[in-house]
């Protein structure tokens, strides 16, 4: 369209008018550093992995005491029709059937499947509480240790040291009749294995709390130079408010990434434990005490010393790999 002149209208138009084809702005969507280290997470295919695996572990745990109580399975009832003379499972492959998915435990014919799946309850249920204790003693201790300072530094680095002086095993088995008697007594915990679990977790506990202290103290001495520290120091907060309101919430991701490690190595204390004669002790099953009976027959039944073996190096090694995964996600400028 032309005006008298052969001047084109539209080279007047308005410079603010909407163009043909405009091109959508995005908009730029914020992600928390939860987000961004779950998203750092998923994009880990090994991790992923491990965290389907250590998820299929807990479940089995929770699920077998209601499975057992429902009668679908049983760990305890033997069958001595399924043995032959010599006391090994009737059929190729320890027994292994329609019926036994893993075949029979020697000497005995009681189901393998039903007592590994309950096995790894009793083991995650010893491991998670042990981590548990040493992770509750080891934050507090790191928290005052390192917020604190001066003498209280001095006094619970000394006292670190000391529990680090103490092998864990050699006290383990040195206490071991005396520390059973100690929780029978004065904790009133019922005789036999009830007694020896819980003597079990007290021990890894009480004396697994060394290196979580250590990582958080590091971490404290960091945070307490934090303008925000500071600023709850002089309007006057009180040091329980500093420690478990200001400090604690930073220290999250640490503490996950231990918790992670730490509770498998346990998993395998329990069953070098089982196997040097400390602990719960059959016809309760645990991971480690079915693989320490597994050892005779390891030459004749290869399928009943395989599985618990296996099973343990699975929940060790997934556990492993998660906390490692979740150390990458957590700090993507550190080193694998």
């Amino acid at each position: 369209m032309t005006d008298g002149t052969g001047v084109h209208v539209d080279d007047f138009r308005d410079l603010n008018d909407e163009p043909t084809n405009p091109v959508e702005s995005k908009a730029v969507v914020s992600k928390s550093p939860t987000q961004l280290a779950l998203a750092r997470l998923r994009k880990d295919r090994l991790t992923m992995v491990s965290v389907y695996i250590v998820g299929f572990f807990v479940v089995a745990g929770i699920s077998a005491p209601i499975v057992w109580w429902l009668g679908l399975i049983d760990p305890f009832t033997t069958d001595t029709d399924l043995i032959n003379e010599y006391s090994l499972p009737i059929g190729s492959w320890g027994g292994i059937s329609g019926d036994h998915w893993l075949g029979v435990e020697p000497g005995t014919g009681r189901d393998t499947l039903a007592r590994m799946w309950l096995g790894t309850t009793l083991s995650l249920t010893i491991s998670i509480s042990a981590t548990a204790i040493a992770m509750f003693l080891g934050v507090v201790a790191g928290i005052v240790s390192g917020a604190g300072g001066g003498w209280t530094d001095t006094i619970i680095g000394r006292i670190i040291d000391l529990t680090l002086a103490f092998p864990q095993v050699l006290m383990l088995l040195a206490l071991a009749t005396v520390g059973i008697a100690f929780v029978e007594e004065v904790l009133h915990v019922p005789h036999g294995n009830p007694a020896a679990a819980v003597y079990v977790v007290l021990v890894l506990g009480l004396f697994g709390w060394t290196g979580i202290a250590r990582i958080v103290r590091g971490q404290v001495l960091t945070l307490r130079e934090q303008e925000f520290v500071q600023a709850a120091q002089m309007i006057g907060a009180s040091k329980f408010r500093i420690y478990f309101k200001e400090i604690l919430p930073n220290l999250w991701a640490p503490i996950l990434v231990t918790f992670t490690l730490m509770m498998p190595a346990f998993v395998s204390a329990e069953a070098a434990l089982s196997y040097l004669g400390v602990g719960i002790t059959p016809p309760t099953p645990t991971l480690g005490n079915l693989l320490t009976d597994s050892l005779r027959y390891a030459d004749s039944v290869y399928v009943y010393f395989f599985v618990p073996a296996v099973l343990i190096a699975l929940i060790v090694i997934s556990f492993n790999l998660l906390g490692d995964g979740l150390r990458d996600a957590l700090d993507p400028k550190g080193h694998r």
